[in-house]
């Protein structure tokens, strides 16, 4: 069984004309062969792997291609964003031997083969140089159409992938020489990867010298805890000294916080480093600045550019700092930058925290950085954009805490989204919200409209459906979310109304089809609100949708291993623009 071709670490990219660069998922890496027979999956050691994953090899009612047997190279994982794999979910899903367990897992979060090349096409292509191989792949895979089944793209711009890499958190890059032909069997400097490291900091506690392993730890308010453990990046004299030093210092390999240093990896969590690699000695950092704190946010990888002011700065009542926004913002960027593309943005500032003064904001600052951008207006003024990373982070830290954005993007007249915004008198009367959602499903699953829905963060639930640009004017939208609105207002008019005066409406949840026009805003999805609960717009799972659901429950604390767990409920939004039956509902 040939072992597939593997790139060499490096620590600094080639930009030449010659490459060409992929993001590199965290999965597990395997071939998947099909034949007449079906496709199989096999481990990089030669494992077969098919029962485990299969979502990904069940083809039935799928045409073959004509020329098999095929043969790809690439990498099993779960997605979090197109960009981003979550390696301890398929970690777990790898240990799982129970098929219904199996099964299950399967339907909840999907694993993905996403493949990078092919390797045979009923002949052997293996001596085609990368490029060819790519182009036939990228065909290949647009004629199959399985969603388990996905292409890695190839970018020609190094800091283009760069900057995709960095906004999603990614694993790192992959360089392939255009050229290069897939030689099995072989670590090849044809094809290297650059990692992107986060880099945190511990104090020296422990050295193993059966394994070589030297453990670090840091404080968690006055307790020490475990930070994780590494052997590798060490040259040889500095393995030597710090050998030395424990024998000389310490007591059985054992060392009393003293020495820091900052090891590189890909994860910090739970104890554990993952992929743990010496950087350097921090003659400049005491044992009691390594911190569970100094962790947090060394893992979120704020842009360097985002000078953090202020951090310790409460915002929310319950003791949330500025710190923790930021780092909430940087863990959810990933999941909130999609909708903010291209598209004005409006935020309600809080400098002092929710107790204090706020304002709305929706142009451009003078003090502003030149990467916080925007579009002219024609009074002059510049409107607000936070679709970077490196923007969305800086109005972060000036305590823009809500973030609202209009139907349409900018410069357009037409809107790419439809949302049925569902206002209860008050918290206490949200169950409303989950019947008025409910209804609006069974109507809109009728005409066949695929809908998404988030809470507001507040009190109340939004229903989303994205739509192509151009495809629906404002009018024909609000006539069709007025019918909609109407025929549930009808249905049960003593706990739902359209009437706009709220001393009218009584305890009866309004539904709000006026909103929906050019102009006006409404919260962005995963956006927090400046509530006691510090809640979050969260996009829900239509089967989340209960009459016991707290939408208070979804806060900056909780919202980010949230999806890590069970993924957006909104990843396939943009899927669906070009599905809509528009035809239908222009005539609603």
């Amino acid at each position: 069984m040939n072992q597939p071709m593997l790139p060499t670490l490096s620590s600094t990219p080639p930009k030449e004309d010659k490459w060409m660069y992929e993001i590199k998922y965290d999965g597990f890496r395997a071939f998947l062969k099909w034949t007449k027979k079906g496709m199989t999956l096999t481990s990089r050691n030669g494992k077969d792997l098919s029962s485990y994953f299969p979502e990904i090899i069940n083809v039935h009612g799928i045409e073959p291609p004509t020329d098999l047997p095929l043969l790809l190279d690439g990498e099993i994982v779960i997605l979090n964003t197109p960009y981003q794999a979550n390696f301890g979910l398929l970690q777990k899903r790898g240990r799982i031997k129970k098929s219904e367990k199996i099964q299950s897992l399967a339907k909840k979060r999907p694993a993905t083969f996403m493949a990078f090349d092919v390797l045979q096409q009923k002949e052997d292509l293996s001596s085609h140089p990368y490029t060819k191989r790519k182009a036939i792949l990228h065909s290949l895979l647009e004629d199959i159409d399985l969603p388990q089944i996905q292409h890695v793209t190839a970018f020609e711009d190094w800091e283009e992938i760069k900057q995709i890499c960095f906004d999603y958190l990614g694993e790192g890059i992959v360089a392939k020489l255009r050229k290069s032909t897939y030689t099995y069997n072989k670590r090849s400097r044809e094809w290297l990867k650059i990692k992107q490291w986060r880099t945190v900091s511990g104090f020296l506690t422990k050295y193993n010298p059966e394994n070589e392993y030297y453990t670090l730890e840091v404080f968690d308010k006055e307790q020490r805890v475990s930070l994780g453990s590494f052997k590798h990046g060490l040259d040889s004299e500095q393995a030597q000294t710090l050998r030395t030093f424990f024998k000389e210092k310490g007591e059985n390999w054992h060392l009393e916080p003293s020495v820091c240093v900052d090891v590189h990896c890909l994860q910090a969590e739970a104890g554990e480093l993952r992929e743990p690699l010496f950087n350097e000695f921090r003659f400049d950092l005491a044992p009691r600045e390594c911190t569970e704190e100094k962790r947090r946010w060394d893992i979120a990888m704020l842009p360097e550019e985002v000078e953090a002011s202020h951090t310790e700065k409460i915002l929310w009542s319950k003791g949330l700092t500025k710190q923790d926004y930021l780092i909430y913002l940087r863990r959810m960027a990933p999941y909130m930058l999609p909708y903010f593309q291209k598209k004005k943005v409006t935020v309600i500032r809080y400098p002092d925290g929710i107790k204090q003064q706020s304002f709305f904001q929706k142009h451009r600052p003078d003090y502003a950085p030149d990467f916080v951008g925007g579009w002219k207006e024609e009074d002059g003024e510049v409107s607000l954009r936070a679709d970077q990373v490196s923007s969305l982070t800086w109005l972060g830290n000036q305590g823009a805490l809500e973030f609202h954005l209009p139907f349409q993007k900018a410069l357009a007249k037409h809107p790419d989204e439809i949302i049925f915004d569902l206002d209860p008198p008050n918290r206490s009367s949200f169950h409303l919200s989950v019947v008025a959602a409910q209804l609006l499903k069974h109507l809109l699953d009728k005409l066949e409209v695929r809908s998404f829905v988030k809470t507001s963060g507040n009190k109340g639930l939004q229903i989303h459906i994205p739509i192509e640009e151009g495809s629906l004017s404002y009018e024909e939208t609000r006539k069709f979310i007025e019918s909609l609105a109407k025929l549930i207002v009808k249905e049960k008019p003593d706990i739902f109304t359209t009437e706009r005066l709220k001393k009218k409406r009584g305890d009866r949840l309004y539904v709000d089809y006026v909103q929906h026009a050019e102009g006006k805003t409404i919260i962005a999805p995963y956006s927090a609100r400046a509530t006691e609960e510090a809640s979050v717009a969260t996009p829900l799972f239509w089967s989340e949708l209960k009459e016991s659901l707290d939408p208070t429950a979804f806060t900056i604390e909780n919202v980010a291993e949230r999806v890590q767990e069970f993924g957006c409920p909104f990843q396939d939004y943009d899927q669906f623009r070009q599905l809509q039956p528009i035809e239908i509902m222009k005539e609603l």
